[in-house]
């Protein structure tokens, strides 16, 4: 069975990357899609873990190449998804989950309208800047254009499948992977495998 894209957004704090990769370690059907971003890494990420980092003449040539599904500037920085990665994992049978921003998740859809969109909240506007300056965001001037980002990104919420509050972690997790489950016992995905079952009925 082709594995379902998942687009999973948020605003900056909500914890989807965290999240996501929670998910994916308890779910052997599951990979994150890793995306390409020009910006530096941060303290403690990994090249190919977190993400890949190249350089933004590298990025540019990857868009001209025709290499990515979704890109965009978020915060005067390049990220993007592989649309090679991603459509031969879902042929070998994973869910693909997409951690992108709201707008490459516009351009997600267009290209995979059967993509199953989840955005994720943070309890309230007051967590989600108290989780921004414990991670430390790049500077005052940064974290001020992220929380005002917030809210217009919050706006888009009613353009997805799924609301999760990540307010409890452990909790935000289990409803991420039961709406993975559910999605793959959709009926119009397991046709086939029920065709079969009913052929053994057949006289």
């Amino acid at each position: 069975m082709k594995g379902n894209l998942i687009i999973v957004s948020a605003p900056s704090g909500a914890g989807k990357t965290t999240l996501v990769s929670q998910v994916a370690a308890r779910d052997p059907r599951v990979r994150p899609s890793i995306s390409f971003t020009s910006r530096p890494p941060r303290e403690g990420e990994a090249n190919g873990l977190h993400y890949h980092f190249v350089s933004r003449e590298e990025f540019e040539a990857m868009i001209v190449r025709g290499e990515l599904l979704e890109w965009a500037e978020v915060y005067g920085n390049l990220y993007g998804t592989s649309r090679t990665l991603v459509e031969r994992l879902r042929e070998e049978g994973f869910d693909v989950i997409l951690t992108i921003d709201v707008q490459g998740a516009e351009i997600a859809r267009d290209l995979f309208p059967d993509a199953v969109g989840i955005f994720i909240l943070p309890p309230s506007f007051e967590a989600m800047t108290g989780r921004l300056n414990v991670r430390g965001a790049n500077g005052q001037q940064d974290l001020r254009v992220r929380l005002k980002n917030a809210r217009a990104e919050i706006d888009e919420r009613d353009k997805y499948d799924y609301l999760v509050v990540n307010d409890d972690l452990e909790l935000a997790v289990e409803e991420i992977a039961a709406i993975l489950v559910a999605e793959r016992r959709r009926m119009s995905r397991c046709r086939e495998q029920a065709s079969r079952i009913l052929n053994t009925f057949i006289e």
